[in-house]
């Protein structure tokens, strides 16, 4: 019998090494899906592959340029010139250091030399002019030849960069710009020489071009909350927020997708990329939704539709808050209370529409026993603290922004050692001390903060390369005067239907926002389609934020909708179908700006009563609920078309602020949804009731 128990423990112990082993293989398999999925669809993550001595090399030095970003923006007080254009030069470094030409050609410890020259060559510029620019500040429009050439060697290389991490079609509006600069400069004085003399003293070698406002917020806020965001996604604040949306709506119908809804909305808002959220938790949520009974292109729509939310999600909004706030001249705190009723009524819609498949598809929520434990939301909710001190200190005033994520990134450091301590305590042996706990708590604090810089320094190569392209674009609107041009034309199409000019600002933001980081994309928007909006009349802080929410929904708008084609790849579907659902679920972000455009007080704008406030939110939320179920094609039970094209209209009526088109609105959506409760009723009791006569007639 001893024999007999031996050999079963044995065998029991070899297959739980097996389950071990084969999970373990399961955990790399997934990783290795997820980092192939982030190659092709997020350019940021198309880097190269550094291993051995080479790939320490590397990230001591990505670890040095984060420290360096930190240390130059808290004390540094030179020249504006000096700073940002050093800043620039050693993100053009790191940018070449870790973006190959092609991601399909990458072998591993290689760096071609027509990419070392490439380097130098715009590192160099950037270089001179920081150490020589005040004799060139001095020059003004008289610079010299060689700065000329020297202007030009720089700006090759870093558009270069910015193809290689961020794309092309940004590149295609800055090289039109430019071309157009040229042509009317030119047109005013036909000398070749003054004019690339005059576009490159303006587009180089001053604070209006390409270290012009995008370069000087990314350089003095934005490296640092991107730095503090890889810090926060360490500490495992990912899982928190996860099962926190677990407790809070997994129980209820089609639980799976409203946990994945809150979860990329939270973990977005402070990733800052559509696509990376997308499958970093849409590797959890997916095959969750598809196993509970969602068609794939639409798990994969609800994952990339929400995680793009995340960048409209206060109070970090992918860092563009703090953007914002500098662009607008309003304190941050502003800028997070005024997109708290936007962002609430895009997730509210994307939640109806995914109640409204739940209820077609008759899917169960999760049970109540496999829901995280309140218990255990309550032990961890010290992980949300570095988000708390961060909006406390940036909203109190007390510091500056820079200083306050400074703080914060200390202050993610210390939860993290508290969170490895505690997993420490919970997994430690018999024997092993509290103190000895600590120790090892420490060093993978230690080595987690050195990956969360390496990260920060990686993340932040994009958004430059953007922001400097935005800065060009803005200068070559400046220096031709084509914003007042552009202006006019859209002003003049429009004339009184401000609506015509809304939906050809909506188009543009769209083409310019494809593929753009969120806080580059702002600065986009922000420099060329903003001064549109304003020009007709509608408020400043409404236009940005119209011109804002464009420029994110490109990631879901098909035919170029990153975040909804990397969500197709872990989901398996078809990429396109799956861009069509991202858009169809997200259609309250083409709604609320609409909304907001014509309802300033939607975002506290002026002076309004409660009522007001409340009544404007009401009639959104009925607007939402009449696309939605248009959209989706069921409510109670299966909707006929004529219904569904007058749910639409209802919806829309609730887009103007007229009390006519209200009353009309509230009264189509109330009947029809009234109309289709008792149809759902009478198709319930048609299939649910047995038909007598028909029963005794089967059975004689």
């Amino acid at each position: 019998m001893g024999l007999f128990s031996k050999k079963k423990a044995k065998a029991d112990e070899l297959a739980a090494a097996e389950l071990n082993a084969q999970a373990i293989t399961d955990q790399d398999d997934a990783a290795a899906d997820v980092d192939a999925i982030m190659r092709k669809y997020d350019r940021e993550s198309n880097v190269r592959i550094w291993e051995g001595v080479p790939k320490i090399v590397v990230s001591v030095f990505l670890v040095l340029f984060s420290v360096f970003c930190i240390g130059m923006t808290l004390f540094y007080t030179g020249l504006p010139e000096t700073r940002l254009s050093l800043f620039v030069a050693f993100a053009i470094v790191v940018g070449y250091i870790m973006y190959p030409a092609n991601k399909h050609h990458v072998r591993p410890n290689t760096m071609p030399w027509y990419d070392i020259v490439l380097m130098l060559l715009g590192a160099g510029a950037f270089l001179y002019f920081a150490f020589n620019a005040l004799d060139i500040i001095k020059l003004a429009t008289r610079i010299e030849t060689h700065h000329i050439i020297i202007a030009i060697i720089g700006l090759i290389p870093l558009m270069e960069l910015c193809r290689r991490c961020v794309g092309i079609p940004i590149l295609v509006v800055v090289g039109c710009l430019m071309a157009y600069a040229f042509y009317w400069q030119m047109s005013n004085n036909p000398d070749v020489y003054m004019a690339l003399r005059n576009m490159m003293g303006k587009l180089f070698y001053s604070t209006s071009g390409v270290i012009g406002t995008p370069i000087n917020v990314c350089y003095t806020y934005i490296v640092l909350f991107i730095i503090f965001g890889a810090f926060l996604e360490r500490t495992g604040i990912a899982e928190f927020f996860i099962a926190l949306a677990n407790r809070l709506a997994g129980w209820s119908s089609g639980g799976a997708a409203k946990v994945a809804v809150i979860s990329s909305a939270l973990c977005g808002m402070v990733s800052g990329s559509s696509v990376g959220n997308t499958v970093t938790t849409g590797s959890v949520t997916i095959p969750m939704m598809k196993k509970t009974g969602y068609r794939p292109e639409f798990a994969a729509g609800v994952e990339a539709a929400a995680s793009t939310g995340g960048q409209i999600m206060p109070p970090i909004m992918g860092a563009a808050a703090f953007l914002m706030a500098e662009y607008m001249g309003i304190p941050y705190i502003e800028v997070a209370a005024k997109a708290i009723i936007p962002a609430l009524l895009y997730f509210t819609g994307i939640f109806i529409t995914v109640h409204l498949e739940a209820k077609k598809l008759g899917l169960k929520g999760i049970p109540m026993s496999e829901l995280p434990k309140i218990s255990y939301l309550i032990k961890n909710s010290y992980l949300i603290l570095p988000l708390v001190l961060l909006v406390w200190l940036v909203g109190s005033g007390a510091r500056t922004m820079a200083y306050s994520a400074a703080i914060s990134i200390v202050g993610a450091f210390i939860v993290g050692l508290i969170n490895f301590f505690l997993t420490e305590l919970r997994n430690r042996e018999a024997g092993v001390s509290a103190g000895a706990c600590l120790v090892e708590a420490l060093k993978v604090a230690i080595v987690v903060a050195y990956e969360a810089l390496q990260a920060g320094a990686k993340n932040c190569i994009a958004v430059v390369a953007a922001c400097a392209m935005a800065g060009l674009i803005a200068g070559c609107i400046t220096v031709t005067g084509l914003a007042s041009t552009l202006i006019n034309v859209i002003v003049n199409f429009a004339g009184d239907a401000t609506i015509i000019g809304l939906v050809l600002t909506m188009l543009t933001c769209i083409v310019l926002g494809m593929g753009v980081p969120t806080t580059a994309n702002y600065c986009i928007m922000a420099a060329t389609t903003a001064p549109i909006l304003i020009a007709l009349d509608i408020p400043v802080i409404c236009a940005h934020f119209f011109v804002f929410y464009f420029g994110i929904v490109a990631d879901i708008t098909p035919p170029v909708a990153l975040a909804a084609y990397a969500g197709s790849a872990i989901a398996k579907s078809n990429p396109m179908k799956t861009g069509f659902n991202a858009a169809r679920l997200a259609i309250a972000a083409f709604i609320v700006p609409y909304i907001m455009a014509f309802n300033p007080i939607m975002l506290l704008e002026g002076t309004f009563a409660w009522y007001e406030l409340a009544g404007i939110v009401c009639t959104a939320l009925v607007g939402l609920y009449g696309v939605a179920t248009c959209l989706n094609g069921y409510l109670f039970t299966k909707i006929n078309p004529i219904f569904r094209v007058l749910f639409l209209a209802g919806g829309i009526c609730m887009m103007d602020p007229g009390l006519l088109t209200d009353v009309i609105g509230i009264a189509l959506v109330a009947a029809l949804t009234v109309v289709q409760w008792l149809l759902g009723r009478k198709h319930k009791k048609d299939h649910s009731e047995p038909d007598e006569p028909k029963l005794e007639a089967a059975a004689a």
